[in-house]
């Protein structure tokens, strides 16, 4: 094989590839395959395709005879070969430039009228096996025999959390800068300032932006090119409504690399009329939709976007594909369809399709479709909100009163609760639009639920009663009766339960009486909750054995978790730590199966301090338990109560002192990190606790030696092998051997069994 000479101009000094390590090592190795004949590296525009290219064939140029490379869409910049259009003489162009071995042939941008050129030029080169072709393009060449590579923007911020017993904090600078995208801004920001550096003051905006830019490769960088004229947290509000303002790339770059305008104009050349309708329907959408809920199901059109990048999948939700139009097409596209009239006929649409979709759960979230429903919801709850702002703007203030009224279990369980405050006070605030006093009665009663939610029992009491005195004169018992237990477990949780009992007393009979299933089982398990307080255990466990059933008819997953940490609260009062577990264990799979956020927090908070009490041994698990439950908190905006926060301060200090700092202070980081489900899956991992009336023998009755004592109490505390190894300073090997020794003497046949055996020796 000869080496290469100089290489074509093409392929000079590029800067440096961020992000894409995985895709480059992937695109050497097929070109490396002597059975390969054709690669072609796919996306959509912007997304980096042609740098991934030149970079890999800079890498392998000495591993082919020759390296050809051809701009498909520009035939006369110095790199081309020739006109693509007179492409049959390539072959014979080829064989005269190559020297000996392999000839490897770059087509780069092989897309609209220099698409039929480069099929036609690859099926001439099909019968020379010498040569290799990379090609770059939108979509697959079609092409017999043609390998795909794929490539995806970069991957861009979760969302930002703070540590814990915070407020809303700015992202963590060293872990953001673990971001591709982030880490791409970063680099091309101090290439235009630099002075740049990302801080804990401006790396919450730097996140917003690259998300805001799907990650995409080009319009990072020209994002970054901006701070030459705007700081970094002024450039995010500038991107919201309209990302096609980003521009300023290289003058010698293609006319589609220098602004998102040109960029997003050139992805849609070639789109025929429906496409181009439907991709102005879709852009008033926002990111995440479902193909049911947009109207997509028989759209033809949809492949035709799909195929050229500019509608892209985003995630999937129960076996349905959730999708975004692309930026800045989105941006595009919506500034098309407002110069052409069309933008307010498409968010009334739009607004319709939610408003419905919103009213037609109502049914199903008090029962059987609660878990799916909620899970749709709140996979559509940016387009909920964006058609809800859409009816505010135009004025229809019933339609968004019932759009917000619908809204409230989606809301509860997302823990939406200032969100959804907010939107209470607006439309039945005082200078608000004009509505019925029904509908203003059930907005206050929201509000109230949305106070209590955010922790402030006092206001969530206040706005309940304002609540009651609108509704007096609406005459709506059934509504009252509902309102009348909302307040109940207002005052119960303001410290005041006699006057709970009074009207919870009076709100439970109601309901009953009524047949309101639902509201009646609420009002009971709250009334349950005033007669713990009272000391009255008996009936209060009569009346929440009542609510429970009730809820399981039902199938009210959410309600019937609420029931079930009370009835675990009156297990502890009873000393049954053991009933208490199956119940908040239970509890965490219903909040889990619905995506729960708002009473969460305060449910792992009572499932860590079961464990500390049951199981010793888990207190590193017990750690990240607490530091989730306090990160996924401060998420929602709520506030805790005084004794419970001491509680769970005393629970914190407790576990401090007992723990290493180098034990404990990681375990917090981990906790932290979780996302909800994580945080449910650590819990629910936990061993429960012995129902065995003895302790059960002590490790030496066991015949354990020293070592796999200390090696079980390790497992004990969730560590794996390679952890145990390092801090025994042993070889993972024989972590290994101690293990299987320690279950087999234990009688256990896993380690979840070897954590509870342990936990009994405390």
């Amino acid at each position: 094989m000869s080496t290469m000479g100089t290489l074509p101009a093409a392929l000079g000094p590029v800067t440096e590839l961020v992000g894409r390590e995985l895709e480059a090592a992937m695109l050497r190795e097929r070109l490396r395959d002597p059975l390969v004949r054709l690669v072609t590296v796919t996306g959509r525009a912007g997304v980096g395709k042609s740098r991934l290219a030149v970079e890999v064939v800079r890498e392998l140029g000495g591993e082919f005879g020759r390296v050809e490379v051809r701009d498909a869409g520009a035939p006369d910049t110095p790199s081309a070969l020739a006109d693509l259009a007179a492409l049959p003489d390539l072959p014979a162009h080829v064989e005269r430039r190559q020297e000996s071995g392999r000839v490897l042939l770059l087509l780069d941008g092989c897309d609209h009228e220099a698409r039929p050129g480069a099929a036609g030029a690859l099926e001439a080169l099909a019968g020379d096996p010498r040569v290799v072709v990379l090609a770059t393009a939108v979509e697959p060449l079609g092409v017999y025999g043609e390998l795909l590579l794929p490539l995806n923007p970069l991957p861009v911020p979760g969302p930002v959390r703070g540590p814990a017993g915070g407020g809303a904090v700015a992202a963590d600078p060293h872990e953001l800068q673990e971001v591709a995208s982030v880490a791409l801004f970063v680099r091309r920001a101090r290439a235009a300032d630099p002075a740049f550096a990302l801080t804990a003051e401006n790396a919450g905006a730097v996140a917003e932006i690259c998300t805001l830019l799907d990650g995409l490769p080009l319009a990072v960088e020209l994002a970054a090119r901006r701070l030459r004229l705007l700081p970094p947290h002024l450039l995010p509000v500038r991107l919201r409504d309209r990302t096609t303002v980003l521009s300023g790339g290289p003058a010698n770059a293609p006319e589609r690399h220098r602004s998102l305008a040109a960029l997003a104009e050139w992805s849609c050349r070639g789109l025929d009329a429906p496409a181009r309708a439907l991709l102005g329907r879709l852009s008033v959408y926002e990111p995440g939709f479902g193909l049911s809920a947009a109207g997509l199901s028989a759209e033809p059109a949809v492949d035709t976007l799909m195929d050229r990048g500019l509608l892209v999948v985003v995630g999937e939700e129960r076996g349905e594909l959730r999708l975004a139009v692309s930026e800045p097409v989105r941006s595009a596209a919506r500034d098309a369809l407002a110069e052409a009239g069309g933008e307010d006929a498409a968010r009334d649409a739009h607004a319709e399709r939610y408003r419905t979709l919103v009213g037609s759960a109502q049914a199903g979230l008090r029962g059987t479709g609660q878990e799916h429903l909620l899970r749709e919801l709140a996979a559509e709850g940016a387009n909920v909100t964006a058609a809800l702002r859409w009816l505010r703007e135009r004025g229809d203030a019933e339609a968004a009163a019932a759009m917000v009224l619908g809204c409230r279990l989606p809301w509860l369980v997302q823990g939406r609760l200032r969100e959804g405050l907010e939107w209470c006070d607006e439309l039945a605030g005082e200078g608000g639009p004009a509505l019925p006093d029904a509908v203003r009665a059930r907005l206050a009663d929201l509000s109230g639920v949305f106070a209590l939610a955010l922790g402030d029992p006092q206001e969530a009491v206040r706005r309940h009663r304002h609540a009651l005195a609108l509704g007096k004169g609406v005459g709506d018992r059934r509504q009252n009766a509902l309102v009348s237990a909302h307040l109940g477990a207002a005052l119960l949780e303001a410290g005041d339960p006699p006057g709970a009992r009074a009207v919870l007393v009076t709100a439970h009979s109601a309901l009953e009486a009524m047949g309101v299933t639902g509201g009646a089982a609420g009002a009971a398990a709250s009334l349950a909750g005033v007669l713990r307080a009272e000391g009255d255990r008996r009936r209060a466990q009569e009346l929440l054995d009542r609510a429970v059933e009730a809820l399981r008819r039902s199938r009210d997953g959410r309600g019937l978790a609420g029931a079930l940490r009370r009835e675990a609260a009156l297990a502890l009062d009873g000393d049954e730590p053991a009933r208490a577990d199956r119940a908040l264990r239970e509890a965490l799979r219903l909040y889990g199966s619905v995506g729960e956020r708002t009473e969460l927090p305060a449910l792992l908070e009572e499932f860590s301090l079961l464990l500390m009490r049951t199981a010793p041994a888990q207190r590193p698990r017990t750690v990240r338990l607490l530091a989730a439950a306090d990160t996924l908190r401060t998420a929602t905006g709520a506030a805790v109560q005084d004794e419970w926060r001491s509680a769970a301060e005393r629970a914190r200090t407790d576990l401090g002192a007992r723990l290493d700092w180098t034990d404990f202070a990681p375990a917090w980081a981990e906790g932290v990190r979780m996302t909800a489900s994580e945080a449910v899956a650590e819990a629910l991992s936990a061993p429960a606790p012995t129902r065995r009336p003895s302790a059960g023998p002590a490790p030496e009755e066991q015949s354990l030696t020293p070592r796999q004592v200390q090696v079980a109490l390790l497992v004990s505390e969730g560590m794996t092998n390679r952890q145990i190894a390092a801090r025994l300073d042993i070889s993972e090997w024989t972590v290994v051997n101690h293990v299987r020794q320690v279950m087999r003497r234990l009688g256990c046949s896993s380690r979840v069994q070897v954590a509870g055996a342990v936990g009994r020796w405390a």
